[in-house]
């Protein structure tokens, strides 16, 4: 929250506190667009580290490459370097095994071990023989790349950290004479079956074996074991997911950027609006305002109206608390005045008749007080009870017609006729409280009544118009001022009749009225009854109020 804007030292108008800086990482929306956004992306990445499918392919790939290979060498070996004679029983030739295996194995780019029946090793092509030694070859590691090359290396290798290498799988140990028994594939080889075996090596790398027979004429004379280190699976492996972190590192660049973007148009606003309307609470007068939003065309624009409309329906309903204050106490003021004035003149004057007169302007002054406080009584808790009551379906013509019979059958019209033109076979049904429609009606009633000659006619006229129900209230009156046609709806205006004794009347009922009907999404409008010569013949109040939903009766004729 925002803290309160201090007063300044000279007495004038407080200063704008310092706006802060919006930060985006700040604003705990922000954030959580930010995790929603990228927790998508990131765990498709993350998963990329844990697929084997691929990685069982590729293995499954090499196998066979090297099943395909070895056949090659035991075909060649078997043809070229056997000697038969056709006499004696065929075997190998040692010296051409060898070269025959170190000139294949360069080519095929893998490790070539031949054994003999025996299950001695007779060639290996990464061993070099020379008249005084002899030379082991050992593979180079691969050229420095990029940085960013190196970086993600460095980063996939500690996250993909044996992967390639199960727990299951036997490790690679190498003898100094190694034997066929030491390679259960190469056993198997000699006994005339191909077979292959994964194994793990130091620093988590695969080794990749298979063995075939040597064979001439289906007669076994030794076995090729062809071996080929997992590098190149996990170099391919590398790249795809490289790629795919490539393109996933520019996804989630535009996805941020975007998040980032959303958060501004979404967070920054909020944010303005909620901070206005702390300045709001917390100010002085009217200077703050909430910022104008609507152009946005959207939900947070919608915000922004809602806001502001808020905020001046507040100040209105704030000026017209204080007029209504300061009304009340200048009514009330007005009568107090009187009867301090009766109280204290009383005590002192000894003709009984001035007493009797003075007695009766107090008893005046008290009934004043009494009615003029239970109307203010009455319109200070109109808005609460009208925003917590239950409206219901209410039949207007009936409540026309009761009313217009409870006043001449009591005897209040005093003579004066009254006329109805309801419609016959429409109830002219609303959505409203009954309770204070009924009020509406006889304010309207009471107020043609004191206008009306001894004897003129009252005319409640009722019916549709489009989806209103209007009712006009007609007396032969006077007629009113035409410049105080919407004044007369003011809270304790008067235009009394002169022969009506003085406050009678509060000046609340035609303002509490409009109040009502307002309150139910109607309108209550005052004009005047105009002759074809143009005389004012009467007054005429005409009640709008929006029609309930018409149901469609199957039966009754309507």
């Amino acid at each position: 929250m925002s803290k309160p804007v201090p007063p300044r030292a000279d007495g004038g108008a407080p200063r704008e506190a310092p706006r802060r800086r919006w930060l985006p990482l700040a604003s705990p929306l922000t954030r959580r667009i930010l995790a929603v956004n990228v927790l998508a992306p990131v765990i498709l990445v993350g998963g990329l580290f844990y697929i084997d499918r691929y990685k069982n392919e590729l293995i499954a790939a090499e196998i066979e490459s090297l099943r395909i290979r070895a056949e090659m060498f035991a075909a060649a070996v078997g043809e070229g370097a056997v000697i038969d004679n056709g006499f004696a029983i065929p075997e190998m030739s040692q010296p051409m095994a060898r070269q025959m295996v170190r000139r294949l194995s360069q080519p095929a780019r893998v490790r070539a071990r031949l054994f003999d029946q025996d299950g001695d090793m007779v060639a290996d092509s990464r061993t070099l023989l020379s008249a005084n030694t002899t030379v082991q070859v050992e593979d180079l590691e691969p050229p420095e790349r990029g940085w960013f090359v190196n970086l993600f290396r460095s980063l996939y290798n500690a996250i993909t950290t044996a992967q390639l290498v199960d727990d299951a799988q036997p490790t690679f140990r190498e003898r100094a004479h190694p034997k066929a028994s030491d390679y259960p594939e190469v056993a198997q080889a000699l006994a005339g079956e191909s077979a292959w075996a994964v194994r793990s090596q130091r620093n988590n790398r695969l080794l990749l074996t298979t063995a075939v027979p040597v064979q001439h004429y289906k007669q076994v004379l030794g076995a090729v074991m062809l071996s080929s280190s997992g590098d190149d699976i996990a170099q391919s492996l590398f790249k795809v997911r490289l790629t795919i972190f490539q393109a996933f590192a520019f996804a989630l660049t535009v996805t941020v950027t975007l998040s980032l973007y959303l958060a501004g148009t979404i967070a920054r606003p909020i944010r303005r609006l909620a901070a206005a309307a702390d300045r709001v609470r917390r100010g002085h007068g009217r200077r703050h305002y909430i910022p104008d939003l609507t152009r946005r065309q959207d939900e947070i624009g919608d915000l922004s109206g809602a806001l502001r409309d808020m905020t001046e329906a507040l100040w209105q309903r704030m000026d017209a608390v204080e007029a209504f204050a300061a009304d009340v106490a200048h009514e009330i003021k007005n009568p107090l005045t009187s009867l301090r004035s009766a109280v204290e003149t009383v005590a002192r004057v000894q003709n009984p008749d001035h007493q009797r007169k003075l007695m009766a302007i107090i008893q005046d002054d008290v009934g004043r007080l009494d009615r003029l406080i239970s109307d203010i009584s009455d319109a200070s808790r109109i808005d609460a009870e009208l925003s917590r009551a239950e409206t219901e379906p209410v039949k207007l013509r009936r409540m026309i017609e009761a009313l217009a019979e409870v006043y001449r059958d009591t005897g209040a019209a005093d003579g004066v006729a009254f006329a109805l033109d309801c419609p016959p076979n429409d109830e002219l049904e609303v959505q409203g409280i009954e309770s204070r429609l009924v009020q509406v009606l006889r304010n309207l009633i009471a107020n043609a009544l004191s206008f009306s000659p001894p004897t003129g006619t009252i005319t409640l006229r009722s019916g549709r118009n489009g989806g209103n129900v209007v009712i006009e209230v007609e007396d032969d009156g006077p007629g009113i001022p035409e410049n105080k046609l919407d004044a007369i709806f003011e809270r304790f205006y008067s235009e009394r009749p002169l022969a009506e004794k003085f406050g009678t009347h509060s000046g609340l009922g035609l303002s509490i009225s409009r109040q009502i009907v307002e309150a139910h999404g109607g309108s209550l409008r005052a004009a005047n009854r105009i002759a074809e010569d143009g005389s004012i013949v009467g007054a005429r109040f005409t009640l709008r109020l929006p029609a309930a939903a018409r149901e469609t009766v199957a039966q009754g004729g309507r």
